[in-house]
């Protein structure tokens, strides 16, 4: 038997903020999917893995960070364009509601500011100084790290993660977005559960099964109308595949992607679905960090092991 993950790319205006044209939608519905988001999964009772983007947990700041070795202009909109814009740039209101849940959600890492960590011009002591900022607000929060997402999913850096004390860290989809993912399972009879694994670094990796929004637009709209959501077939399907055999079926997004009722349909749908089949059979939902502690069997702070049931 396998167990499920969520995990989610907590961002807000964060994760567009250094594109010269971001979506304006997507910006404006981070708060909303993110109270959405919330909310459904405490209605299902199902704990997921949220990585935060560390500067949403400020109160306010001066917008240029002197201290940061980001490159010029990396703070730029937050000076300028988005001085006005505290929504966009600041969260403690939606972390609070997050830590307060019923519910045992994972308080995970985005970085401080959503670098990317692939690229060339981020260095080493850029990545370790975004990580360095998110561990000390999280500390603030009375918060550990334990896992991490990139930005983007741009893996770069893994020595900086393992040296700032993070366990495991989310990679990417051996499966493609969208209509190429039902592809990849019906033509190349490939799997949506992924196997965790220690890399060289000594961090646990755990691959993405699917991304919940890569099937939108008119292509979506479409097969709406002549069958079902798509996401929520492939979700289902992957449910169901972690019901049958070992592994891990891995689901991820971001809170912005919910910006209209109709995301919200598709979260309710594969969120009930999910609750369903964990009821009728031995299927457990994990957290990242469940995952790294269970792989590792290093034991978690109070000394006990996680108990999971396979």
């Amino acid at each position: 038997m396998g167990s499920v993950i969520i995990s989610l790319d907590a961002e807000l205006g964060w994760g567009f903020h250094d594109l010269s044209n971001p979506p304006a939608e997507r910006v404006t519905s981070g708060r909303r999917g993110w109270s959405v988001m919330l909310d459904l999964l405490d209605e299902y009772d199902i704990p997921a893995t949220w990585a935060v983007v560390g500067h949403l947990m400020l109160e306010t700041c001066d917008g240029r960070h002197a201290d940061h070795p980001a490159p010029d202009g990396w703070f730029e909109r937050e000076r300028t364009e988005w001085a006005d814009r505290d929504e966009l740039r600041f969260g403690p209101d939606l972390v609070q509601a997050l830590l307060e849940s019923d519910v045992d959600h994972e308080f995970a890492s985005h970085s401080f500011s959503h670098v990317l960590f692939g690229q060339s011009e981020t260095d080493h002591e850029l990545a370790d100084a975004e990580l360095e900022r998110s561990i000390e607000i999280a500390a603030d929060w009375n918060q550990s790290v334990d896992s991490f997402i990139y930005p983007r999913n741009d893996i770069g850096h893994r020595d900086v993660l393992a040296e700032r004390g993070i366990k495991a860290y989310r990679s990417r989809s051996p499966t493609r977005y969208g209509v190429r993912c039902m592809v990849d399972l019906t033509v190349l009879n490939r799997s949506l559960l992924v196997e965790p694994t220690i890399d060289e670094h000594g961090l646990v990796d755990i691959p993405a099964s699917l991304f919940l929004f890569g099937f939108e637009g008119t292509a979506r709209t479409f097969a709406e109308s002549v069958w079902e959501d798509p996401m929520v077939a492939l979700a289902r399907y992957g449910i169901n595949e972690a019901t049958k055999r070992d592994g891990i079926f891995h689901m991820w997004l971001h809170p912005n992607n919910l910006t209209h009722e109709r995301d919200d349909h598709r979260m309710r749908a594969i969120l009930a679905y999910l609750a369903r089949r964990r009821a009728e059979t031995d299927l457990t939902v994990e957290t990242m960090a469940d995952v790294a502690h269970r792989v590792t069997g290093v034991p978690n702070e109070d000394g006990d092991r996680p108990i999971v049931s396979q």
